[in-house]
C-alpha cells in the first residue's frame, strides 16, 4: 500500500502517495482526478525497482487550493513538479502525466529538461503554442460552446458538477471511457445545457470501475470541490502569454506517448508520429491501447504499466 504524507512545495502543502525505492517516477493526474487515478501503477512500478510518487496537484484532493485563478498558470504547475523532485531529495526524475497531467509533464520536460530523465504523456500529445490564445480561439470557432469556454465561466461548472457528485462521476468516468456504446460526442456544450449532457448514465458500471472507485472520487471532490481544477482551464490564455519565449522549442529528452484508440483525444495513428516528431524528436514508438478510452491507465492498467516499465527501463 502507498504511504501518504504531505510536502511543502513553493509555499503550498501538497499531498503525496508514495511507494518503493529507486529512481524517482512522478505520476501526474488529470481533470477531474487525484492521486487515486494511478492506483494500479504505484505498486507494480515500485516492485520493479522505482520510487513512485503520485501527488494531488495544486487545487486537487488533499493538497492546498489557492483562491486566485492566477495561481494556476503552467509556470506554477511546472514549478510544483520541479519543487517536488527537489523536496524528495532528487535532482532528476521520470515524469509521467495523464490528461492535464500530460500537459504539465510535457511542459516540465520542455522548460526544465535538466530535471527530467524522460517524459511520458497519456492521452494528450504535446500541444505546440498556437498563433492566438486558446480560449479566444475556441470561443471564436465554436461560439463559446467548446467545453474549455464553459469551464472558464466562474461558478458555472462548479454548480453543475457539485449538485450530485455521484451522478457527476458516473457520467464523466463512463462517458469518456472506451466502454460507452457510441462514439464520443464533440465536446460542445449544448445551448442552455451543461457539460454532463455530453454523457449518459451507465446502466451498469464497466468492469474497470467499481462502486468503491466512484465513492473515492465523490469523497475527494466532496472535500476539495472543483474550482481548483477548473482554474487550470481558466489560465489557458495566460499560459499562452507566459510561454512566448518557448515558441517553437522542442522537447529534447526521451519521450513516450500512450493513448486509447477510443479516446476522444486519439488523433488517429497516422497523425501521432508526425506530431511527436515535431514536438519531441527523441520519442519512442507510441503505444495505442485497443478498446481504451480517456482513462487509459485505469481502464487498461496492465497494458499501460507494461508500456511505462518498458520505457523507463530503456531510458535508465
Amino acid at each position: 500500500m502507498p504511504q501518504h504524507r504531505t510536502a511543502d512545495i513553493n509555499g503550498l502543502r501538497l499531498h503525496l502517495a508514495e511507494e518503493g525505492e529507486g529512481p524517482l517516477v512522478v505520476l501526474l493526474h488529470g481533470f477531474p482526478e487525484f492521486w487515486y487515478s494511478w492506483r494500479h501503477q504505484l505498486r507494480p512500478l515500485a516492485e520493479a525497482g522505482f520510487r513512485v510518487v503520485a501527488p494531488d496537484q495544486r487545487g486537487y484532493g488533499d493538497s492546498d487550493r489557492p483562491a486566485s485563478p492566477e495561481a494556476y498558470s503552467i509556470l506554477h504547475l511546472v514549478g510544483d513538479v520541479v519543487g517536488l523532485i527537489h523536496a524528495l531529495g532528487e535532482e532528476r526524475a521520470y515524469v509521467v502525466g495523464h490528461d492535464w497531467g500530460s500537459l504539465v509533464a510535457w511542459q516540465t520536460a520542455l522548460l526544465r529538461p535538466d530535471v527530467v530523465r524522460a517524459v511520458a504523456g497519456l492521452s494528450i500529445l504535446p500541444m505546440p503554442r498556437g498563433p492566438v490564445p486558446p480560449l479566444l480561439s475556441t470561443r471564436e470557432q465554436t461560439g463559446g460552446r467548446f467545453y474549455w469556454n464553459y469551464f472558464e465561466q466562474p461558478g458555472v461548472a462548479e454548480a453543475e458538477f457539485g449538485k450530485d457528485l455521484d451522478r457527476t462521476f458516473r457520467r464523466m468516468l463512463y462517458g469518456a471511457s472506451g466502454d460507452r456504446p457510441e462514439p464520443p460526442a464533440p465536446p460542445l456544450v449544448p445551448p442552455g445545457g451543461g457539460f454532463l449532457d455530453l454523457a449518459a448514465d451507465p446502466e451498469t458500471l464497466p468492469g474497470w470501475l467499481t462502486e468503491e472507485d466512484i465513492a473515492a472520487y465523490v469523497a475527494a471532490f466532496g472535500r476539495s470541490g472543483f474550482t481548483g481544477g477548473l482554474n487550470w482551464y481558466r489560465s489557458l490564455d495566460r499560459n499562452w502569454e507566459l510561454t512566448a519565449a518557448w515558441q517553437g522549442a522542442r522537447i529534447e529528452v526521451p519521450a513516450l506517448y500512450v493513448v486509447g484508440d477510443r479516446d476522444r483525444a486519439f488523433p488517429g495513428e497516422d497523425r501521432i508520429v508526425p506530431a511527436l516528431s515535431a514536438a519531441a524528436p527523441h520519442h519512442h514508438t507510441p503505444v495505442v491501447v485497443p478498446g481504451a478510452g480517456h482513462w487509459v491507465q485505469q481502464e487498461r492498467p496492465e497494458a499501460v504499466t507494461a508500456a511505462l516499465l518498458g520505457f523507463l527501463r530503456s531510458t535508465a
